[in-house]
């Protein structure tokens, strides 16, 4: 029989214990080792029964073991120290607070920072994939340097889904129900003890409510909107049922909840506990673009300021960070337009924020755009006066991708610019790792250098010795042999095997054979199956007699896409193949708890994507900070930081093809062209270098790669790199110029928003009239320079208004510009009888070969982050911009 309520039992710790409470309840024991080592000596066997969650522990430990505990005054010295430990990691000054009073350019007080998903650890299942893992890792990193940032998402109440096979090798999809109570998550409650309570106004009348779970990680607050409450309807209480479920309006009120609701989380969260107010607000992806309709509700709400919308939206973006991490149109949430009209009109309208208004930040108003339907990264842009791509490669697709909302100019100058991400070092390097860096650098420094990500605390790891580091590959290598085969026995026995069939299994893997980790999704530009291309010719990889390798696999397709099931079904059927089982094994159920062994337990890490569409691909760098080499397409991350010396690229058979339909028969040729590269690197130059061994039995020339892999990418792989260019490069720019907007009861962002409606209505009059040179010659000398006079009329627009350039560089065939610079010309007197403005300068000849150049009006104004900001351009025989109704 079923039971009708379902709650949990906690256990009452003796007060000697009370501090293994506060420990458990702050995430940071995920990523610290002495911690995790203090829960594990409660009871190894609870420990590692519950999944090493010290939340779970804590409530099934036996009342004898914690009456033992209480009297044993070893345990008692180690609790202590730790719980100072974290005590003095929660309130001691880190990297931010020395950088707050180093004398540049002061960081935010705050950043709220909104993501879907956050991976934090495999006890708080609120992740599916890398989106996640990097949202985790950033928070960690942000604890680490003491960045103010407060994260902001949905608590699933069912997460993410449980992955097994069925007999067939088919994905099978459970979601098992999360009790809050089980979890390191407490309800952010009111003075008189009640939960605080977000709402949201729907159509209809309808409400949705909302309670806010908290996340203590290190010391960031993370806080969870949870739906499934008593005063919704059971429609409104399952919109955080899981991760990225439902269909279209269903996902269009989770990220309504999110943005919306996640921006009045964080005020209830400020006026209860008294943190500092943020002054930028973070958007990794577009899943929480509503956030910035949000805070233009706030400030037009507010009478003090006095803001109309316009006005509003100009505050809000200076404020405003969008991350993109979609490297094809695809991959963008798109809604009907008029769904998003009917929950943004009507009696679910947002004071102050017209329908029209909010429909317009979402328009696809580019030439191929679809006008009935919402775009919610033109949204997260057009609402963001900072915008960035998770790699340098990526931020060249975004720049291209998105170009259509700055039409006029060329891709390489649309605001996007590009922070490459990077991992948090703690919680994905081996501790055996660790202590081997430690041995060479000290544990101080050691630390210091996964924290910060500073180069210089690096240096020395160059000493460490060939035996050390072969001693600890194998090590590492065997604990992954041990896990595979305990996850694989336990995979046949949910498919139906009975233990006398599994006796295989324990002589699957070798310790000593060059293994090779491919986990991650399972779309099919990933390309899980592309190892299986040639069936034979991968089969004499794997037996080879003298080189053999061996592969461990793992991913998970969407539920939706059966596509990505077919190829995961294809995989197994080969491993399950008893020719091949014992040298490639499918591990189901990937998640953070597998992946900490399979990263450090790899030799070789296998990423293999259709190129470009790896935004970043950060698997690939937590293997890294192992010891294990990449073996990976020129894509994402590596396509910047491969050396030739840290692993091998893939080469691609793109010849400039670009983005290819993974269905298509071009990808189909590629494929092949590919697989069979991947084979011949495996083969002749992978195998070949692990198993060239010395007289001492050491591959001295593999050792040599790995020890140059831990000392150039360590440093920059680490998520507190990433954290410090977002502070330096976006975050503090992002506070300051929202300061200066705010000064004077925001007359900034007044003048602003009258500026920029005034250059939007008078641009049409602004044309490039008359260009001439005085040198009229062909062919010019090198270290020359021609004298220029422009004309340009500016209708209602005044000089101050506009900024005329001469842009030059090299031209190809059909005279297009690139290696673009340019210069600016000064106005020489006033308008003529005509209301024309002369402009003059003297452009200098700096290259040889073919060169080119023309001239442009761009609006100017000293609170503009990007002269391409407002998307409008005036070019020689145009006579008017080209999108004068795009909101910037």
């Amino acid at each position: 029989m079923k039971a009708i309520r379902r709650f949990t039992v906690r256990t009452v710790l003796p007060e000697q214990l009370q501090p293994l409470h506060e420990l458990a309840l702050n995430l940071r024991w995920s990523w610290h080792p002495e911690t995790r080592d203090l829960f594990r000596s409660v009871d190894p066997e609870v420990w590692a029964a519950t999944g090493e969650d010290p939340v779970r522990l804590l409530g099934e430990v036996p009342a004898a073991r914690l009456a033992a505990l209480a009297a044993d005054r070893r345990f008692l010295r180690r609790l202590g120290d730790l719980a100072d430990d974290l005590r003095e990691y929660l309130t001691g000054p880190r990297w931010y607070q020395a950088r707050q009073e180093d004398g540049t350019t002061p960081p935010p007080a705050a950043v709220a920072y909104f993501s879907p998903e956050y991976g934090i650890a495999a006890a708080l299942p609120q992740y599916s994939g890398g989106l996640g893992i990097l949202a985790g890792d950033h928070l960690k990193a942000a604890s680490d340097l003491g960045v103010p940032i407060i994260g902001v998402g949905l608590f699933y109440r069912h997460g993410y889904f449980r992955q097994s096979l069925d007999r067939d090798g088919w994905q099978q999809e459970r979601y098992p129900l999360l009790d809050p109570d089980e979890l390191a998550v407490s309800l952010l409650r009111e003075a008189d003890g009640t939960p605080s309570r977000v709402d949201l106004a729907l159509p209809g009348g309808r409400t949705l409510a909302a309670h806010i779970w908290r996340a203590q990680v290190g010391r960031v607050p993370l806080l969870l909107l949870d739906s499934d409450i008593e005063a919704n309807s059971p429609a409104e209480r399952d919109v955080t049922d899981r991760l990225y479920g439902g269909g279209s309006e269903h996902r269009l009120l989770q990220e309504m909840l999110l943005g919306i609701g996640g921006v009045r989380a964080v005020r209830a969260y400020g006026r209860l506990t008294g943190h500092p107010a943020p002054e930028v607000f973070h958007t990794n992806e577009g899943h929480a673009g509503f956030l910035g309709v949000e805070r233009i509700r706030e400030l037009v709400a507010d009478r003090t300021a006095g803001l109309d919308f316009a006005a509003a939206l100009e505050s809000v973006r200076a404020g405003t960070l969008f991350t993109t991490h979609t490297p094809v149109p695809a991959g963008i949430d798109r809604f009907d337009r008029d769904l998003v009209a009917r929950h943004f009109g009507g009696d679910a309208a947002l004071p102050g924020v017209p329908v029209e208004s909010v429909l317009a930040l979402g328009a696809e108003t580019w030439p191929d755009g679809d006008p009935k339907l919402f775009n919610m990264a033109a949204m997260g842009l057009r609402l963001a006066q900072r915008a960035n791509g998770v790699s340098t490669l990526h931020g060249e697709v975004s720049r291209s991708m998105f170009n259509g909302l700055w039409p006029g100019f060329d891709p390489a100058e649309v605001p996007i610019t590009s922070v490459t991400n990077g991992v948090h070092a703690a919680t994905w390097i081996d501790p055996a790792v660790v202590r081997l860096g430690a041995a060479e650098l000290g544990a101080e420094r050691a630390e210091e250098a996964m924290t910060t990500g500073e180069t210089k605390r690096w240096t020395g790891l160059e000493r460490i010795g060939n035996t050390e580091i072969w001693d600890l590959r194998r090590s590492l290598r065997a604990q992954l042999v041990d896990e595979a085969r305990r996850r694989l026995r336990a995979s046949w026995r949910q498919r139906g095997a009975g233990e006398a069939e599994l006796g295989w299994v324990s002589s699957v893997l070798d310790p000593d054979v060059l293994t090779i980790g491919f986990a991650r999704r399972v779309p099919s530009y990933k390309r899980l199956t592309l190892m299986l291309r040639d069936p034979d010719r991968l089969r004499a990889l794997l037996l080879h007699p003298t080189r053999p390798v061996q592969i461990v696999v793992a991913g998970k397709a969407h539920p939706a896409d059966d596509g990505g099931k077919r190829l995961i079904q294809r995989m197994v059927a080969f491993a399950d193949d008893p020719t091949v089982r014992h040298r490639i094994v499918f591990l189901p159920d990937y998640d953070m708890a597998m992946a900490r062994h399979l990263y450090p337990g790899c030799d070789v890490w296998l990423n293999n994507p259709l190129r470009p569409l790896e935004a970043c691909g950060t698997s690939g760098m937590k293997a890294a900070l192992n010891g294990c080499l990449n073996l990976s397409v020129l894509d994402g991350w590596w396509d910047e930081w491969y050396d030739g010396q840290n692993g091998w690229a893939i080469p691609t058979a793109d010849e400039g093809a670009g983005v290819l339909d993974p269905e298509s028969s071009e990808a189909e040729r590629r494929d092949d062209i590919e697989a069979a590269a991947l084979y011949d690197l495996i083969e002749e130059q992978v195998a070949g270098r692990f198993y060239d061994r010395g007289n001492d039995g050491l591959p001295h020339r593999w050792i040599a790669m790995v020890r140059h892999t831990l000392v150039t990418l360590g440093p920059k792989v680490l998520a507190g790199r990433m954290v410090r260019e977002y502070v330096e490069r976006l975050y503090a720019p992002a506070a300051l110029a929202q300061r200066e907007l705010a000064v004077g009861g925001h007359a900034g962002a007044r003048e602003l928003a009258e500026w920029k409606g005034r250059v939007r209505d008078g641009w049409p009059g602004v044309r490039v009239e008359h260009v001439e040179a005085d040198c009229p010659a062909e062919a010019q000398e090198l270290g020359s320079s021609l004298a220029l006079r422009v004309q340009v009329a500016l209708g209602s627009l005044e000089p101050g208004d506009v900024e005329v350039q001469v842009v030059a560089g090299r031209v190809d065939e059909t005279d297009g510009i690139s290696d673009a610079a340019a210069l600016a010309l000064k106005p020489v007197g006033g308008p003529d009888l005509d209301g024309r403005t002369r402009y003059e300068g003297s452009l200098e000849l700096s290259r040889t070969g073919p060169f080119g150049y023309t001239v442009r009006v761009l609006p100017a104004h000293p609170r503009l982050a990007s002269p391409a900001e407002l998307g409008l351009v005036a070019l020689p025989a145009e006579s008017a911009g080209m999108d004068a109704g795009l909101l910037r």
